[in-house]
């Protein structure tokens, strides 16, 4: 039990977690919620918050990207308005990753991160249009990290070879199982570094508009977006990246 503001907390079990509810009939409300049940292989699945919060960022994405190829290809010789924004986007992309990746930073590499980045950015500032981040689910970070460490091991079999699988057994044979944990261990700090720190900033924003009074919601909420939402969220999205092309880069190196 903890007193706030003459509220005390109780802890009851809820669907897919503890659910913190104050017994003023104020809820603390940052889950997850089923939303559309449907079957799949006779069990039933459910279309989430996440699911729904998902889509409307990949939709925004692809409206964007469409509009943008339209305009790149009827691109004027003096760029202007949202021409030069798209090429102004382009071309910090292309130094961001020439410049961890260096000669090894072709054009697939610009893609992928580029798709990446955007992705990851727009779903940890999706709060600031009252969305629930999806990054602030294990489950979308997990696939994110799946997707970076299948990139990653691809790029190790292609240009190591037969390599990607004995350097598992250097310096000797011993060490395999030591070795091969660093190499899962990938999945689990890319996925958790992530949605640790848009979790945590999901849960603060909460507790803050829940629990404090209407007088300290003015202002002060604007504060806590920019750093919980807009800087924090381009870091997670900058380090999530240049993790990626890092490993990628030693991969490629040998």
């Amino acid at each position: 039990m903890v007193n706030v503001a003459a509220s005390a907390w109780q802890t009851v079990a809820g669907i897919g977690g503890i659910r913190t509810v104050l017994t003023d009939e104020k809820t603390v409300d940052f889950f997850i919620h089923e939303l559309i049940p449907y079957k799949f292989f006779g069990q039933t699945v459910y279309i989430t918050t996440t699911h729904i919060c998902e889509f409307i960022i990949i939709l925004g994405i692809v409206i964007f990207a469409l509009i943008a190829r339209h305009r790149i290809m009827h691109a004027e010789e003096i760029p202007r308005g949202f021409q030069n924004v798209v090429e102004f986007l382009i071309e910090t992309l292309q130094k961001y990753v020439n410049g961890s990746m260096g000669k090894n930073g072709t054009k697939c590499y610009v893609n992928y991160i580029g798709t990446i980045i955007l992705l990851i950015f727009l779903c940890n500032i999706s709060g600031l249009i009252g969305l629930r981040p999806p990054t602030a689910d294990y489950g979308t970070t997990l696939c994110l990290a799946i997707i970076s460490v299948v990139m990653i091991q691809y790029n190790n079999i292609k240009w190591n070879k037969w390599r990607a699988f004995t350097s598992l057994f250097e310096p000797v044979f011993l060490f395999f199982p030591i070795n091969l944990i660093g190499e899962v261990s990938t999945v689990v700090s890319l996925s958790l570094r992530l949605f640790g720190n848009i979790m945590a900033g999901t849960v603060m924003i909460t507790l803050y508009y829940t629990l404090m009074p209407i007088f300290v919601k003015i202002g002060i909420p604007a504060a806590l977006h920019a750093y919980l939402d807009v800087f924090s969220g381009a870091i997670q999205a900058y380090v999530f990246t240049m993790l990626t092309m890092v490993f990628i880069n030693n991969k490629i190196e040998g």
